[in-house]
């Protein structure tokens, strides 16, 4: 059963964008299937309903935590020197997908992640559910019209989003205001969560120019407070992470990329969500937040 694992941390983690959450509901999954005698045909099908369950539930809790989330909310990275490969590096994983399913009720999400992401066919995501397979499908049908709208499209080529974000970097650490709007889509979007605690835009900003104003002005003291940016691969694209003098995360971008311009611009600041990948710096926190951090 452990070989599992990375299967049920792929779903809990689409469920519900936490990989803490993700975390402990495949450490219940576990706890349950031990609690049992039973003998499934499929333990992997098994599993996959056990996990998926206990995932509606938490996002059922989540959904009301949300809704008074302070600012911009953002699903927790997985950066790849962190936990490379823990997800596939495709579309229904990045940070701009998650963040559209927030907008699909528990049941939906479950429908949606399960036959999008694992096409599993409509009998098994039904019984899992306790729906009935024509819903299913009238599920489906529904949570893709909801995520129409805003469905990110993704250059397909790593090694030229890679060279494009490797341009962005540049521009940004020089504060190359021309270098930057050359590679942002003119409809880019720029979305910050501090959640309350970390230093952000309080609404997401659109618009090239103006991002790109943004960013100069922000990257223009990295040298300063002695911060460096390294690139990553952030939720299976390019992206970046911001470190203080310490070697501590300051903040996680992920970038969006379609048709050689970066349409998307994702920036985790709080502390909860970046956890996972090391130890936090207080540069960039709210002055009130810093204070009543522990020591």
């Amino acid at each position: 059963m452990p070989e599992l694992r990375p299967l049920l941390f792929s779903i809990a983690y689409r469920m519900l964008g936490s990989v803490a959450e993700a975390e402990d509901v495949v450490q219940e999954a576990f706890l349950r299937r031990t609690a049992t005698d039973t003998t499934p045909d499929s333990e992997r099908a098994f599993m996959i309903a056990i996990t998926t369950r206990i995932a509606i539930d938490v996002l059922r809790s989540a959904r009301v935590r949300r809704e008074a989330y302070v600012g911009s909310w953002l699903p927790e990275p997985l950066v790849e020197a962190e936990a490379p490969r823990r997800v596939e590096s495709e579309e229904t994983v990045s940070i701009a997908m998650l963040t559209l399913l927030e907008r699909l009720s528990p049941v939906e999400r479950a429908v949606f992640v399960l036959r999008e992401s694992f096409d599993l066919d409509y009998g098994e995501i039904a019984e899992i559910v306790d729906r009935g397979e024509d819903n299913c499908r009238q599920i489906l049908s529904r949570a893709r019209r909801r995520v129409a709208d805003g469905h990110p499209r993704f250059d397909a080529d790593p090694a030229e989003r890679r060279a494009l974000a490797a341009r962005f970097l540049a521009a940004a650490r020089e504060g190359d205001l021309q270098g930057l709007v050359a590679v942002l889509a003119p409809d880019a979007v720029l979305i910050g969560d501090g959640g309350g605690v970390a230093r952000s835009i309080p609404h997401p900003m659109r618009g090239a120019p103006a991002i790109a104003r943004a960013l100069v002005a922000f990257y223009g003291q990295v040298d300063a407070l002695g911060v460096t940016l390294e690139p990553a691969w952030v939720n299976g694209h390019p992206g970046f992470r911001s470190l203080d003098r310490e070697g501590r995360i300051v903040n996680v971008v992920g970038l969006d990329i379609s048709e050689g311009r970066i349409t998307g611009i994702y920036s985790v600041l709080n502390p909860a969500k970046l956890a996972h990948l090391g130890e936090t710096s207080e540069l960039g926190l709210r002055p009130a937040s810093r204070s009543a951090r522990p020591r």
